[in-house]
């Protein structure tokens, strides 16, 4: 007899001007007793990474998948979104039956699936990706803090805060910026 895997898929880093969109792919096992799973915007940072480690421990299937800054110039940040995700189901030691994805739209692929808005709130399987894709998102925005300080990136995680905005005027445009995203296309125009 054969078992049938749900996967959850998201992806996180959509909105900030630098590094990487970063999409997990989570398979649970069906009787799991990870308490806490939710919408990883709606955790706190100490929760999300408790939970973080107990879905890596605990999951049947994981993978970490993304695209990287140029892939989201070339194809715009949607599109680049779509290609992380099908990247991270599609590197999935183990297959998936189906594939439940957070968001209104589905990657194009092979696979059966549905795409659930506010799904990283409603399935646990979508809520441990959310969690997953998060917390190495965040982690990453971290180290390039050090590689890169004074653009605030441990705090803003490459979002266009004041700071963030500042340090693209004081300090330039790192070689992670996105390019064709506003406030860095202008400065770069501006620059030239």
């Amino acid at each position: 007899m054969s078992t049938s895997y749900i996967a959850g898929v998201d992806e996180v880093g959509r909105g900030p001007l630098v590094g990487d969109v970063v999409a997990a792919a989570v398979i649970l096992p069906q009787n799991h007793n990870i308490i806490g799973l939710a919408d990883s915007k709606k955790l706190s940072e100490k929760k999300r990474d408790a939970l973080f480690e107990l879905i890596i421990e605990n999951a049947v299937s994981y993978c970490i998948a993304r695209a990287t800054p140029e892939e989201i110039d070339d194809l715009n940040i949607l599109h680049a979104s779509m290609l992380a995700m099908k990247r991270a189901v599609e590197g999935l030691p183990i297959q998936p039956s189906f594939v439940r994805v957070d968001g209104n739209r589905l990657p194009v692929w092979d696979y059966k699936a549905e795409a659930i808005v506010g799904g990283d709130a409603l399935v646990e399987e979508i809520s441990a990706a959310s969690i997953v894709a998060k917390v190495v998102r965040d982690r990453e925005m971290v180290e390039l803090d050090k590689a890169f300080p004074g653009y605030g990136f441990a705090q803003n995680k490459g979002y266009p805060t004041k700071v963030h905005l500042s340090a693209l005027d004081s300090l330039g445009v790192t070689p992670y910026h996105r390019r064709s995203f506003g406030p860095v296309k202008k400065r770069i125009a501006s620059n030239v």
